[in-house]
């Protein structure tokens, strides 16, 4: 349980994911003392596998770094300029991805752990926490919060948390893709940092293989639901293939496998539909199928995706998985600064607020620890510019969105302010970018700035 009677109260943040690390390293960088609490290893999830800080359990990629035509990227710029840890472990483990950001995992959680393990002012403590105590406190334990303190955050907010669920990639050895069927390329043959237009390998399918594969994919075997799990949402976003599959024969050829921008080199046309695989580790020996999220069981989907050509005789590091994503219904419960509205000493930060994606989750940490440290410290600090994408996306989740309908979202460019000066598509988007950069050089300007600890 947490301490009662130290002499001076520390920001405790219970959650060792991206957000929580993100909120420890913001708060402890302006100069407040932090104890980052985190269950494993002593209790575990059912998508975690090791004990290490920001474990990424989905995907490896942080997606677009092009800041001038995408939300997402201007996210990681933004965050960049505010000093953020994880976007600092990112670019560190960078893996070649095209324009994406994609780092090798197990680098990324090695660069988090040792920053926050050495930092002065934060001190790790490995455990369980059943209830949110009464002092300065960040819960950032994420979409897997443990039941129990899950059922401790609904008694207090007086209502359910709703639930969604999330599904996991498969991961293919290199080894054992067929790279006489496969080739490698990126999307429009698109360059990114540390690349060189040929980041993904693309197994191609005819209509013929591709209408096969459509219908084993509605017929394998599902992971079945528990009795209170069946009316549970999935995300739109992250979808299992399955289930998109079923939506239609084409959705997939609109969807992840779409060959839009690609060429078989041996081959005059372009293929019917096509599944890129995405490097995941530093050594290139493992690569995720993106998009690929499933809920098949393990057998089907060793079964089904040696149905692709150029994966027959594929060998899986991992097979894909389900589980139970929980968040609260944040445009009621919480404040503009991440407070709990009926207990202002308690803030939310990460994907239980309803943001999703890695770096949003990040986002949300970085901003509720310096949130929390402005009020500790008596320092006051404004909420980023709605302008920005961190004002765009906090403003989403505390007011933006309607209670009744609130679902997660990613950041996008129709959670900004629009630019009324007649710009269309790239030319509106960068107009966006670049008032956003503006305004949150402005903001960082009259915050707290990051004081670094030697």
């Amino acid at each position: 349980m947490l301490d009662k009677d130290e002499l001076v109260t520390p920001l405790h943040i219970i959650g060792g994911g991206l957000a929580g690390c993100e909120a420890a390293w913001q708060a402890a960088y302006t100069g407040v003392a932090v104890v980052l609490h985190e269950m494993r290893p002593g209790r575990g999830t059912e998508a975690h596998a090791t004990d290490g800080l920001a474990e990424l359990v989905c995907s490896n990629s942080f997606r677009s770094d092009d800041w001038e035509n995408n939300a997402v990227g201007l996210l990681h710029e933004e965050m960049r300029r505010a000093g953020s840890l994880i976007l600092r472990a990112a670019d560190l483990n960078r893996l070649p991805a095209g324009g994406a950001l994609a780092v090798d995992r197990a680098g990324f959680s090695r660069a988090v752990t040792r920053a926050i393990e050495e930092h002065p002012r934060i001190e790790i403590r490995r455990e369980e926490i059943e209830t949110l105590p009464d002092e300065p406190v960040i819960a950032a334990t994420g979409p897997l919060t443990s039941p129990v303190l899950a059922r401790s955050i609904r008694a207090m907010t007086g209502e359910d948390s709703l639930a969604f669920f999330d599904a996991i990639a498969p991961v293919v050895h290199k080894d054992s893709v067929d790279f006489s069927v496969a080739w490698l390329q990126s999307r429009y043959d698109k360059v990114g940092p540390g690349g060189g237009g040929a980041d993904y390998i693309n197994c191609p399918l005819d209509e013929e293989q591709y209408r096969a594969f459509i219908a084993a994919l509605i017929a394998g075997e599902k992971t079945t639901f528990k009795e209170w799990e069946e009316s549970t949402p999935y995300f739109e976003g992250c979808l299992p293939i399955e289930v998109m599959a079923a939506r239609g024969v084409e959705t997939l050829r609109f969807g992840p496998m779409k060959p839009v921008g690609l060429r078989d080199p041996r081959k005059e046309h372009r293929p019917h539909a096509v599944v890129q695989l995405r490097q995941d580790n530093a050594l290139g020996t493992l690569w995720n199928m993106v998009g690929f999220q499933t809920k098949l069981k393990h057998g089907e989907q060793t079964r089904i995706f040696r149905m692709i050509p150029a994966l027959e005789q594929a060998r899986f590091a991992r097979l894909g998985g389900l589980h139970r994503n929980t968040f609260i219904n944040s445009p009621r419960l919480l404040d503009r600064q991440l407070r709990l509205r009926s207990r202002p000493h308690i803030r939310f930060a990460g994907q239980i607020t309803g943001v999703e994606g890695y770096v949003e989750s990040a986002a949300i940490g970085l901003l509720a620890g310096r949130f929390a440290a402005a009020e500790i410290l008596g320092d006051g600090s404004a909420p980023p510019p709605a302008t920005t994408a961190l004002g765009a996306l906090l403003g989403h989740i505390t007011g933006g969105a309607a209670a009744e309908t609130f679902q997660p979202m990613n950041v996008n460019f129709g959670l900004f302010p629009q630019i009324v000066d007649g710009s269309r598509g790239r030319d509106r988007k960068k107009a966006l970018a670049h008032r956003a950069l503006r305004d949150l050089d402005a903001w960082l300007g009259k915050s707290s700035p990051l004081r670094e600890v030697s």
